[in-house]
């Protein structure tokens, strides 16, 4: 599935400069590890470690398949929260059309 070119509500473009959502990967990252994180504090807290046994494989099989699982999710959260920190939203968006992209290169659109 393709991203949509625009906002079928308010018309905001959503390919704002060539390469802009490459840093909705420093998001996702912060999301995967904190997903990791709350998995492994739930992991501990009921189930446990042991220096004994291989519980920490177990965990990290079920933790690895949990993040492949939410990849679709994360990819799109990510992406919203990297939008939403560059582009300001509204409360007049009707009477105020979006703004029109300043570094867009249509020869590089969708080079990714």
């Amino acid at each position: 599935m393709q991203m949509n070119e625009t906002c079928n509500v308010c018309g905001q473009e959503f390919d704002i400069e060539v390469g802009f959502y490459y840093g909705s990967s420093y998001i996702s990252y912060a999301l995967t590890v904190a997903l990791s994180a709350f998995t492994f504090a739930a992991w501990w807290f009921t189930i446990g470690f042991s220096l004994y046994d291989n519980r920490v494989f177990y965990w990290l099989g079920l933790n690895a398949f949990f993040l492949l699982m939410l990849q679709p999710v994360l990819m799109r959260l990510a992406r919203t929260l990297w939008l939403a920190l560059f582009v300001r939203y509204d409360r007049n968006w009707k009477q105020h059309p979006a703004r029109k992209p300043e570094r867009q290169n249509e020869a590089l659109k969708n080079a990714w």
